[in-house]
């Protein structure tokens, strides 16, 4: 996790790029919501509406339904920012049955190494541990050193803490252990227990927050550099060396705040998915800047390795794509696996490829809103489901209601340019209930509409999106319904 960076991207290595990129990972599957008991969605998509743009080719009438049970997946978009063609890496299983032999015996080395070292008292010192201690030392018992909260030699999850610096140094034991007994002299030196409680302000709290998980479970890290745009937040940072002495104990305590928070057992999810926002982020010319992250990227490449699952960065300037193309040849195929670049009109796009949409946050595309009352119905708990509208179409989700209740849904549609409305049509026939007339949806709008319908009688309640772009769009919504009791009121639940 040389890779929860708060400091824009001048140079990449492999702990530590920006926020060390991770392995690739297949998309997990992206599943329809559920339609409670009492209803079902069937989704209609009508063509040719009138193009405010240049219209596109005719497209053929598409007609798809979905019940409570079925899953509608859409075929994911080649990636196309910058090419990558290399292979993609898996992340490794930390679980000791899995280890090739060679894996298993390096681990079992690397134990005796640090076992040695607790004898000898040597983890606090530079000595190796051939050398012998120093006149009045003692051995230190199992458990007395710790990294990252966990106790050496404790428990299984040691194995776990030491697995990271194997992989590191490509499982050469004698390396590993030179890194492991470094940090663990660097975390003494650097106060690392006690820097944890410290009080060091919320003034970088936009700068790098955790913010929900994806679509493997692991915690998501944003890193927004454009906050720095800010020059009296940028001077209060980086403006001298006492500024950015605070600024890198901060940084550190954030990564072992979330480190801390991580599952350490064989199994457990001890990686952090990492995004980096470069949006409005300030180039490399800046000076100060360039020594913080020089600092912050030796640290941290040096004590936190391999901690990040994915390295995501969105909304990529020219300028960082071209330095990404000369940095390119010199960065490890391992490196660059874990690399993915997505352009500010792909950016919500490629966060839904890992990260689910109500687990995104709504200022990049998705429907997840920290502190907000708005709609407290929702929460990252309830699933979305997502669907491509294509140019110069009409999409129409029916909710199908089997009985008296209460719809509540919410909906958006990425970066808007549509008509949205939504209506009630019943079972009997005659007439329509108009819960919102279309309008024309701009950028400029709420990112999430809320609706919400008391329903007395059977049928079902249109909603309705009318793309007449040249551009296809990327609809969310989802809706939860409260059935009504033998008095016409919502049930508690």
């Amino acid at each position: 996790m040389a890779d929860v960076a708060a400091t824009p991207p001048p140079q990449a290595t492999e702990e530590f790029p920006l926020a060390e990129p991770p392995r690739e990972h297949a998309p997990a599957e992206q599943g329809e919501l559920p339609p409670p008991p009492s209803a079902v969605v069937t989704t209609t998509t009508a063509v040719e509406s009138e193009p405010l743009e240049k219209s596109p080719p005719t497209h053929e009438e598409v007609v798809v339904s979905v019940d409570a049970t079925q899953k509608l997946e859409a075929p994911a978009e080649p990636q196309k920012l910058p090419p990558q063609s290399f292979a993609s890496f898996k992340e490794e299983s930390n679980k000791v049955a899995d280890l090739s032999d060679s894996e298993r015996k390096a681990l079992e080395e690397l134990k005796q190494l640090v076992q040695e070292a607790l004898n000898t008292n040597t983890f606090f010192s530079k000595q190796t541990p051939e050398q012998e201690p120093e006149t009045g030392e003692t051995s230190v018992s199992a458990g007395e050193v710790s990294i990252w909260g966990i106790p050496l030699l404790m428990d299984e999850r040691t194995d776990v803490v030491l697995l990271k610096f194997l992989r590191a140094r490509d499982f050469k034991v004698k390396d590993a252990f030179v890194m492991l007994r470094n940090t663990v002299h660097w975390r003494k030196q650097f106060s690392i227990d006690a820097l944890v409680d410290e009080d060091l302000g919320d003034d970088l709290d936009k700068v790098v927050f955790m913010h929900g998980h994806d679509r493997e479970g692991h915690a998501v890290c944003y890193n927004v550099y454009g906050e720095f745009q800010n020059k009296e937040l940028y001077q209060k940072t980086f403006g001298d060396d006492e500024k950015r002495a605070k600024f890198l104990r901060w940084r550190v305590q954030f990564l072992e705040r979330s480190i801390r928070k991580l599952d350490f057992n064989p199994g457990g999810i001890c990686t952090i998915f990492q995004v980096s926002d470069l949006k409005n982020s300030p180039g490399p010319g800046k000076r100060e800047l360039r020594i913080a992250t020089k600092q912050a990227l030796q640290m941290l490449q040096d004590n936190y390795p391999e901690f990040v699952a994915k390295q995501v960065f969105i909304n990529v300037p020219w300028w960082y794509l071209a330095f990404y193309a000369m940095m390119s040849p010199f960065l490890t195929q391992r490196t660059k696996s874990k690399f993915v670049f997505a352009s500010p009109a792909r950016t919500a796009e490629m966060l839904f490829k890992y990260i689910s949409p109500e687990q995104v946050p709504v200022q990049y595309g998705g429907l997840s809103v920290d502190y907000c009352d708005c709609n407290p119905e929702f929460t990252v708990s309830d699933p979305a489901t997502e669907m491509t509208i294509k140019p110069g179409t009409k999409q129409i989700v029916e909710i199908i209601i089997y009985e008296k209740c209460v719809i509540v849904w919410e909906l958006r549609v990425v970066g808007w340019e549509v008509s949205y409305g939504a209506e009630f049509v019943p079972n009997s026939g005659g007439y329509t209930v108009n819960i919102q007339k279309p309008k024309k949806m701009s950028p400029a709008d709420e990112p999430v509409v809320h609706g919400t319908f008391k329903v007395l009688e059977l049928g079902k309640v249109l909603l309705t999106v009318d793309n007449p772009t040249s551009k296809k769009k990327k609809l969310l919504y989802r809706f939860k319904i409260d059935l009504l009791g033998d008095e016409g009121l919502p049930n508690q639940s």
